[in-house]
């Protein structure tokens, strides 16, 4: 016996299909969406649909922009000698959000793992080594997550990297603010020592 039209179940799956949106949460955003205005729905419809309209890759950095170059790479105020280079588009957003990093930022678009089949010619990777050989770039930070295929990736552009001569850093990992030393596991541990700053 069906329970849930057929619509309905639709877009639940839809939303279960979604990072971190489980078949509940998926129930519930359904079932909020039914109960609201027909303006509502289209609103979001719209917003959706028009998700890609006009986005570009920026041809320098590979963030997703309105403009090409995009806003960060045109801006005559940034540190035009140091590229962050991370995995998506949403880590630039969370670094800016700080404000403490005025430089570039070099998106990869993932990360290599050969179980998901993502080799290095899947990212942008030869166009970050053809950016650093321009003679301007002083130092590369490697903002990969923590993850085996994040540390894979940064090793990899290291290694690749290591020949042109310019300073290669990793951001920091440890303990976050508020977190208790004895919830911490050994691997984030020793990170936050090996990578003690002068107080």
């Amino acid at each position: 016996m069906k329970i849930i039209p057929q619509n309905v179940q639709n877009l639940i799956d839809e939303f279960s299909r979604l990072p971190g949106i489980g078949p509940k949460t998926a129930e519930r955003l359904t079932f909020y969406l039914l109960r609201s205005s027909e303006k509502d729905l289209n609103s979001l419809g719209n917003a959706v649909l028009d998700l890609k309209k006009d986005l570009k890759t920026c041809s320098i950095c590979s963030n997703i922009a309105e403009n090409d170059p995009c806003y960060i790479c045109d801006d005559s105020q940034r540190e035009n000698t140091c590229i962050c280079v991370v995995e998506e588009p949403l880590d630039v957003v969370a670094i800016e959000k700080t404000g403490k990093f005025q430089g570039l930022y070099h998106v990869l678009g993932g990360v290599i793992s050969p179980i998901e089949g993502v080799g290095p010619e899947d990212l942008f990777i030869k166009e970050l080594v053809q950016r650093t050989k321009s003679g301007e770039i002083e130092e590369i930070i490697l903002a990969t997550n923590p993850s085996i295929e994040g540390e894979a990736t940064a090793l990899y552009i290291q290694k690749l990297l290591a020949p042109l001569n310019i300073k290669i850093t990793r951001i920091a990992r440890g303990l976050p603010v508020g977190g208790d030393l004895e919830y911490a596991d050994e691997v984030t541990l020793s990170r936050a020592i090996e990578g003690r700053l002068d107080y």
